[in-house]
C-alpha cells in the first residue's frame, strides 16, 4: 500500500491519518461524527450524528424524508441494511398512465433514513439517540453559513422546485436560495429533529409527523397514508459480493445498483487490465466495456430482489456468466450491446471508523436535487422522489406496484481482503455510484493508490449508448484515443446534471488506524484523532 503525495493528480491534499476517522462531503458534518466518537461514542454513532447533520447541513443532496443504505463491520462480522421504503399501498400501474412522475407528490415512497439510524443505534450504537441528533439540532436552530458548493446546488434547485409544494417557504428565504457565504436556519427543522429525537424515530412513522406528512399528502391527492409509515421497518439484508484479484467488494443486494459494479469486475478479470497503466486510454477502455455490459443487465433485470423471479442475482454474478460477458469486449473497439442471458438462479455519502476496529459505509438520499421538491409545512421534512427509479412497462421486473421498493441508485462500498475488512467508501452521483466504486477499487486495491490520490483521479462516467462523458482533467490525447476506438466522447463541468460524484474513502492500515480521503469535488472533508 502506497502512501504517495506526488502531485500525480490537481488536488494536493494529503490522506488523513488517524486512529479514529469520518468522512463526509461536509466539514461541519464531520466534526458532528469526530464530536460523538471524542465522547466515547462508536462509528456507529458518529455516522448517525454525521447523518443527521447532513439533513441540515447539506438539503441539496438529502433530507429528512430520504432513504439511506448502510453496510458496516462490527468488529466481528460484515453486515448490510436496507433502508429503502416502499411504494405506498395506492400506487399501481394504472394510477401512472403517462409513466412514472420525476417530481412532486407522485414520486414520493416511503421515506426509510430515520429507520435507519434508529436501526443502527437500538444494534450498535452506545451513546443515547438524543445525543446522536444535538449537533443537527444546533445548526438548524442556530444557523450555520452556506458552502460554495451547496450554495450553486441549491440555486439551480430554487430554479427549478420553487413552485413544488412547500419548497419555497422552507428553503427560499427571502425568495430565493440562501447564496454562498449567507446564513440559514430553520426553527420547522429543529423541533421536527427534536421529535425524533424523543422518540428514537417513531414520531416521523407513527407520531405527530406522520400525521403532518399523511395530512398534507391527501392535501395534493397524494397516496402516502399513515398506514403506510406506521408499517415502515428497514431490513437487515446482508451483502453480495465479488471481486478481483483478492479484493471482495460488498455490495447491498438488489434493489439497488451496487450489483453492477461487482459485474463489472468480476469481467475485468477476464481482460488484460492487470498489465495497463490506471490512466492509459486501454485501461478506461476496459473499465467502460465492463460497465455498459453491466448496466444493460442492471435496467433489464434489477430490481427489488423480491421481484427478481425471472433472473436472480445469483444468476447475474456467476463467475462463467460474467466470464462469458468479458468475452464479448474487444480491447480495441467500443461496442453498443444490450443485456446478456444469464440462466435462472443530488446523495450523501459519509465513512467513519473508530479504534476498536468498527467500520461504518452510510449512504442516504433524497435521489434528483432536493427529491420531490415537496416539503410538509412547518416540519422542514424534505421528502425523496424514489418512486420515479420505478417502470410502467408490463412484465418488467421493476414495474410499480403496491409494497413494493423502486430501484435505487444510492449504493454504499465495502471492500474485504482475506477475510478482513479493508476499506469503507462510496462515490455519491445517480449512475456514476456504481461505476466510481469500481474506479476506486481499481485504483486503490489493484493500482495501489492512495485513497485520496484515487479520489483526485480523473474520472469518466458511461451515459448510454457509446456514449462517454469524461472530466477535463482526462488528457484530450487520452479522450482522442477513446474516440478513435468508438466511444463518442463530451467533457462534462463538475457541475454537470450527474456530474463525476463525490468520493468519502476510508482504508484500514496494516499497522493499525486508518487512512481517509475526501473529494475535492465537493466541500467536504477527512478528519480524524
Amino acid at each position: 500500500m502506497h502512501l504517495r503525495h506526488d502531485g500525480l493528480y490537481p488536488s494536493r491534499r494529503s490522506p488523513v491519518l488517524a486512529d479514529n476517522v469520518v468522512a463526509t462531503s461536509h466539514p461541519l458534518a464531520t466534526q458532528a461524527g469526530l464530536s460523538m466518537l471524542a465522547q466515547g461514542g462508536n462509528a456507529v454513532d458518529a455516522a448517525i450524528a454525521t447523518a443527521a447533520a447532513l439533513t441540515v447541513l447539506e438539503p441539496t443532496g438529502n433530507g429528512l424524508g430520504s432513504d439511506a443504505f448502510c453496510i458496516l463491520w462490527d468488529g466481528n462480522e460484515l453486515h448490510g441494511l436496507n433502508a429503502s421504503g416502499p411504494a405506498p399501498a395506492g400506487w399501481t400501474t394504472d394510477r401512472f398512465p403517462n409513466g412514472m412522475p420525476f417530481r412532486g407528490w407522485e414520486s414520493v415512497t416511503v421515506p426509510g433514513a430515520i429507520g435507519a439510524w434508529a436501526a443502527l443505534s437500538e444494534k450498535f450504537g452506545t451513546l443515547p439517540f438524543a445525543d446522536l441528533l444535538a449537533p443537527a439540532i444546533r445548526y438548524a436552530e442556530g444557523g450555520y453559513t452556506v458552502s460554495p458548493v451547496i450554495g450553486a446546488l441549491w440555486a439551480r434547485g430554487a430554479e427549478s422546485l420553487g413552485n413544488q409544494p412547500g419548497f419555497a417557504s422552507a428553503f427560499m428565504p427571502n425568495g430565493r436560495a440562501p447564496r454562498a457565504g449567507e446564513r440559514f436556519a430553520s426553527a420547522d427543522f429543529a423541533r421536527s429533529l427534536r421529535l425524533i429525537a424523543q422518540t428514537k424515530g417513531r414520531a416521523f412513522y407513527e407520531g405527530e409527523l406522520a400525521e403532518k406528512i399523511a395530512g398534507f399528502a391527501a392535501e395534493h391527492g397524494a397516496a402516502l397514508s399513515v398506514d403506510d409509515l406506521a408499517g415502515y421497518a428497514p431490513e437487515w439484508c446482508g451483502t453480495i459480493s465479488g471481486g478481483f484479484d483478492g479484493a471482495d467488494l460488498h455490495e447491498i443486494p438488489p434493489n439497488g445498483q451496487g450489483i453492477a459494479a461487482i459485474m463489472a469486475l468480476g469481467m475485468l478479470e477476464h481482460t488484460g487490465i492487470r498489465d495497463l497503466d490506471p490512466d492509459s486510454p486501454a485501461a478506461l477502455h476496459l473499465q467502460i466495456e465492463a460497465i455498459k455490459r453491466a448496466f444493460a443487465d442492471l435496467y433489464a433485470y434489477v430490481a427489488d430482489r423480491r421481484h427478481m423471479t425471472g433472473v436472480t442475482p445469483e444468476a447475474l454474478l456467476e463467475p462463467a456468466y460474467l466470464a462469458q460477458r468479458a468475452m464479448l469486449i474487444d480491447p480495441d473497439k467500443a461496442q453498443d450491446l444490450g443485456p446478456g442471458a444469464p440462466k435462472n438462479g443530488g446523495t450523501v455519502y459519509l465513512s467513519a471508523a473508530d479504534s476498536s476496529g468498527m467500520m461504518v459505509s452510510f449512504i442516504q438520499s433524497n435521489y434528483a436535487g432536493f427529491g420531490s421538491g415537496v416539503v410538509v409545512p412547518g416540519t422542514g421534512i424534505s421528502l425523496q422522489n424514489r418512486g420515479a427509479g420505478f417502470v410502467t412497462e408490463d412484465g418488467h421486473p421493476n414495474q410499480v406496484a403496491p409494497g413494493k421498493r423502486p430501484f435505487h441508485t444510492i449504493i454504499p462500498g465495502f471492500v474485504m481482503r482475506d477475510g478482513a475488512p479493508d476499506m469503507s467508501f462510496g462515490v455519491m452521483g445517480g449512475p456514476m455510484q456504481a461505476q466510481g466504486h469500481v474506479q476506486m477499487v481499481l485504483r486503490c486495491q489493484h493500482w495501489g493508490q492512495d485513497v485520496q490520490t484515487a479520489i483526485d483521479a480523473p474520472r469518466w462516467r458511461f451515459v448510454e449508448g457509446d456514449e462517454v462523458a469524461c472530466e477535463a482533467s482526462i488528457p484530450e490525447a487520452t479522450r482522442d484515443a477513446l474516440g478513435a476506438m468508438g466511444h463518442v466522447i463530451s467533457v462534462e463541468p463538475p457541475d454537470s446534471a450527474f456530474g463525476f460524484g463525490g468520493a468519502q474513502l476510508v482504508r484500514r492500515l496494516p499497522g493499525g488506524g486508518y487512512m481517509a480521503g475526501s473529494d475535492p469535488r465537493k466541500d467536504g472533508q477527512a478528519a480524524g484523532f
